[in-house]
């Protein structure tokens, strides 16, 4: 009795294991072609990557042979003083600003989607915010907005890329100053705990309302007229490079606060 049931499992577990087999085979060949096209997406896509990058270096060499003549236009015209060149005069400044705000566009975005080469180096973040500081405030003086700071006593140490924060954090400085075109204030506040840094920039402009706080960090958003909307893309990228964080808080008519996040440097 024992050994018919033997035979019985057997022939009962032959056809159970082929099913299995053919069950676990089909799977892996799906996630197999799902890996394969993964893979060619991922190559389209930096194959794309590449083509727009080169676009923009394609387009930004004539655009800055356009700026020199268009530069050279206006100083011929500059020495006619009758009314129809003045009107020639003020249509070509308009282009020019085109021109300008075109380049400005470009050089943002060859900015986001480069690679950053990251030297990381012992630095002094207050220092680092006191440089800051001396360069921004005539650019807050001549806007009407006071700029004030809140440092510690001590120096807050992080292994950072001195250049690219810099520019990290003027794109938030920059960002506060526009959204108080008739004047405010701005806060720069440092401080840290046991494992990070921690800076603010604290404006006191109109806020944001959480719908666009949604977008903030969406490439290309800007609420700005003139704006790339690339700013905030960028800073936080090159945060997250620092293996930091950004983050965005605010409320209409209670102004804005960016918190950025830094490792602190380990001992």
């Amino acid at each position: 009795m024992e050994a018919l049931w033997i035979v019985v499992g057997a022939l009962l577990a032959g056809p159970l294991w082929v099913a299995v087999s053919v069950w676990a085979m089909r799977r892996i060949w799906r996630n197999a072609r799902r890996l394969t096209a993964r893979a060619r997406v991922q190559e389209h896509f930096i194959e794309l990557g590449q083509l727009v990058g080169g676009l923009a270096h394609e387009i930004k060499n004539p655009l800055s042979t356009i700026q020199v003549n268009l530069k050279l236009l206006a100083e011929d015209l500059a020495h006619r003083d009758d009314e129809e060149h003045r009107r020639l005069a003020r249509r070509l400044q308009s282009v020019q600003s085109e021109a300008d705000r075109l380049k400005g566009t470009l050089d943002d975005f060859l900015r986001f989607a480069g690679k950053y080469e990251i030297t990381l180096a012992s630095t002094d973040l207050r220092r680092l915010i006191e440089e800051l500081l001396d360069f921004f405030t005539p650019q807050a003086d001549a806007s009407g907005v006071l700029l004030r700071s809140s440092l510690p006593s001590e120096p807050i140490f992080g292994r950072v890329d001195s250049n690219l924060l810099k520019q990290a954090v003027l794109n938030l400085m920059i960002n506060a100053l526009q959204a108080m075109p008739h004047a405010g204030e701005l806060l720069i506040r440092l401080s840290a705990n046991r494992s990070d840094a921690i800076l603010e920039v604290i404006d006191t402009g109109p806020g944001i309302s959480q719908e666009e706080l949604k977008k903030v960090f969406q490439v290309y958003y800007s609420t700005k007229i003139q704006g790339s909307g690339l700013g905030l893309p960028t800073s936080r990228r090159i945060v997250r490079e620092h293996g930091g964080n950004l983050r965005i808080e605010s409320e209409p008519g209670k102004g804005t606060r960016a918190v950025l996040t830094l490792p602190l440097e380990k001992k």
